[in-house]
C-alpha cells in the first residue's frame, strides 16, 4: 500500500501548537487554592500565574477560562511576556466567557515574540502560515521558527523541520530538515519522532531503516501520539508495503 506521509506531516504541523517554556513554582503549584487567590490579590506576580493556571486548568477550583483570562490580563499589562502568550492562546481559540480574538492574540504574541519569547515566535509563525488572523504569509513563519527553534524550543524546530521537508517559505533542504527533526526528537517532542521516523522509512537524507522507523514511530506513540501510533501499526501490518 502506497502511504501518504506528507498529509500525514502536514496534519502533525498543524498540531504542534507551541507549548508554555514557563512552568509555575511546584511549592506555588502546591499551594491550597484559597492561599494562592490571598496571594495573587495581594500582589505576588508568580501566585497570579499559579491563580490563573489553576483556574484555566481546573486546579482546585471549578475551571474558568473567564477567570485565567482575567489575571493572565493584569500579568500581560505588567509587560509579563509568559502571561501575554497564556492570555493569547485563550483569546485565539475562545472558551466558555472568552471571546475569539485573533487580532489581539496576534498583537500579543508578536509583542512577545519581538522580545524573544520562543513560545510566542513559534505560535506567531504558525498563525501567519496559516493565515489564521492574518495575511498568510509563510517566509514569515520560516523567520519566526527559526528564531524560536535557536532557542530550541522543540515544537518550533519540528514545525521548521516541516517546513523545510515541505519547501515552504524556502527551498525543500532534506538534510536540514533532518537535523531540526532529529533536535526536537531528542526533546521529546512526539510529532518530531514522528516525522524523523517517517524520514527514515522513505529513505529521506538518511538509508532507509524501517527498523529504526518503526522504534521512533513507537516511541511517539507511547508517549500519546496517535499519527505515531498509526505508522507503526501501519509498518507492524501484515504484507505492508512501504515505496521507498
Amino acid at each position: 500500500m502506497k502511504y501518504s506521509w506528507i498529509l500525514v506531516l502536514s496534519v502533525v504541523l498543524a498540531c504542534a501548537v507551541g507549548q508554555s517554556a514557563f512552568a509555575v513554582d511546584q511549592e506555588l503549584q502546591n499551594l491550597p487554592f484559597d492561599k494562592k487567590l490571598q496571594l495573587a490579590k495581594a500582589g505576588d506576580a508568580e501566585a497570579r500565574m499559579a491563580l490563573a493556571e489553576a483556574y484555566e486548568l481546573g486546579q482546585g477550583t471549578k475551571l474558568s477560562a473567564a477567570e485565567a483570562a482575567k489575571w493572565y490580563r493584569e500579568l500581560a499589562l505588567t509587560g509579563n511576556l509568559e502571561a501575554q502568550f497564556r492570555l493569547a492562546k485563550l483569546v485565539r481559540k475562545g472558551a466558555a466567557g472568552v471571546k475569539v480574538d485573533k487580532a489581539a492574540a496576534l498583537a500579543l504574541l508578536l509583542n512577545a515574540a519581538k522580545k524573544g519569547h520562543a513560545p510566542s515566535e513559534n505560535l506567531y509563525g504558525m498563525m501567519v502560515q496559516n493565515g489564521d488572523g492574518a495575511p498568510k504569509d509563510e517566509k514569515a513563519a520560516l523567520e519566526w521558527y527559526h528564531k524560536a527553534a535557536d532557542q530550541d524550543l522543540a515544537e518550533a524546530q519540528n514545525n521548521l523541520g516541516v517546513m523545510l521537508l515541505l519547501g515552504k517559505g524556502t527551498a525543500r533542504n532534506l538534510d536540514e530538515a533532518f537535523k531540526m527533526f532529529s533536535k526536537a526528537a531528542s526533546g521529546k517532542d512526539t510529532f518530531a519522532m514522528n516525522n524523523l521516523g517517517g524520514m527514515y522509512e522513505k529513505g529521506w537524507a538518511v538509508p532507509q531503516d524501517l527498523d529504526i522507523a518503526k522504534n521512533l514511530y513507537k516511541s511517539a506513540a507511547d508517549l500519546g501520539n496517535d499519527t505515531a501510533k498509526k505508522n507503526y501499526e501501519r509498518l507492524n501490518a501484515p504484507q505492508a508495503a512501504v515505496a521507498p
